[in-house]
């Protein structure tokens, strides 16, 4: 059947067409979707409830203006279920994909709750740090030169390039919030900061070297897109979903997306004056390098090919990584706050409030992409952190 946008009535005839509900069943169906790219709906009946996730031609927040490849869908699933093989712990399960109607079918986590949201709400996560930091050392490791047959990784590169959605994110992180161009979304009171960014040649030279490792560096199959919105959590429980930014890129893109993520709740909670929960992100950004570095390194040792089992160069390896993540959580700070796509850790602030978080969130982001030019420690944070005291 030729691919047609899905609607509740769709969604369902899809869901038991598939063998995933009976015919006769009575089906509960609705639209669930707030990202900024898929439909997404939640179908339930009185035994069984499950998740449907389907690509549009388009970027849904902004419309047909704005096209994008049906393949994505394809990718997403894929880099899920590559994920889930090795990290099944920490990684939503793909029940099904649809190639003509790019629509996956994915276990219901509606008793877990976006991270987000937690964060927003001042909840101390359980093992958070800890988990994401297992997530991504498994997966990260699993796809990389140090794992895989050469062959086989360069046959992987091939399968997840991913043109659209990298395009976006080279864009959206690294291009669009360093000019003046009609995405951009920028608060008032940040708009001094962003067109000095304009004129800030060590930055746009630094920033420039981070958006060339993304462009040329494909070091293992990356989840592209590990941000609070795109994590679900629950007591003893932590799910990643929305992979269709996956691709092949360098492995602290990921790594970094987490700690800029968690500097974003920072600038939240520090200027509204909630010091302890403050401290807790902290403990727990610190707690992720270094179990994720922990994790990371071990499973390095394990290393199938001879030459990069060499001790040494997996230190400087690891070393990199950290430069990279630094850099790149500085992007997610700065492209959070004036580029399009903005989060609610700071756009549900009070006018005052948002526009010192924001400030905040700039200022550590330029830091952050200017100290990854040099050899980094992840002690910089907490240095940084508290210039703000």
């Amino acid at each position: 059947m030729p691919y047609q946008a899905f609607d509740s009535a769709a969604a369902i005839a899809f869901a038991k067409q598939r063998g995933f509900l009976p015919a006769e069943a009575d089906v509960h169906c609705r639209e669930i979707g707030d990202g900024n790219l898929n439909l997404v709906f939640h179908l339930s009946t009185s035994d069984k409830s499950l998740i449907i996730k389907q690509a549009l031609p388009y970027a849904r927040c902004v419309g047909e203006s704005w096209p994008l490849s049906l393949e994505r869908a394809r990718i997403e699933a894929q880099v899920l279920q590559a994920h889930g093989k090795v990290a099944a712990d920490w990684v939503v399960k793909v029940l099904d994909f649809d190639l003509e109607q790019y629509a996956m079918v994915e276990e219901d986590l509606s008793h877990l709750q976006l991270l987000r949201k937690r964060l927003i709400n001042s909840e101390k996560v359980a093992a958070m740090g800890q988990n994401l930091a297992d997530y991504l050392a498994q997966s990260l490791y699993a796809y990389s030169d140090f794992e895989l047959d050469p062959k086989a990784k360069k046959a992987l590169v091939s399968q997840f390039i991913n043109p659209d959605l990298c395009l976006i994110t080279e864009d959206l992180f690294f291009t669009d919030p360093y000019r003046e161009h009609e995405r951009n979304d920028i608060f008032p009171a940040s708009l001094a900061t962003a067109i000095a960014f304009r004129e800030d040649d060590a930055l746009l030279a630094q920033v420039a070297e981070l958006k060339a490792r993304f462009l040329s560096c494909p070091q293992t199959l990356l989840h592209g897109d590990v941000h609070a919105g795109s994590v679900f959590s629950g007591p003893g429980e932590l799910k990643v979903i929305d992979a269709e930014f996956g691709f092949f890129g360098p492995v602290g893109f990921d790594v970094g997306s987490v700690i800029g993520n968690l500097l974003l709740a920072w600038c939240r909670h520090h200027t509204l004056g909630n010091s302890d929960y403050a401290a807790w992100l902290e403990s727990e950004l610190l707690s992720f390098w270094q179990r994720f570095e922990s994790r990371f390194s071990v499973l390095l040792q394990g290393s199938k090919d001879v030459a990069l089992a060499n001790a040494r160069y997996q230190q400087r390896f690891v070393a990199k990584v950290l430069d990279d993540t630094i850099g790149y959580a500085g992007c997610e700070l700065i492209r959070r706050t004036l580029g399009l796509a903005h989060v609610a850790d700071l756009t549900s602030l009070e006018e005052g409030p948002r526009a010192a978080a924001e400030q905040k969130a700039l200022s550590l982001g330029r830091s952050l992409i200017l100290a990854s030019e040099q050899r980094c420690d992840i002690a910089l944070i907490p240095t940084l952190l508290k210039t703000f005291a």
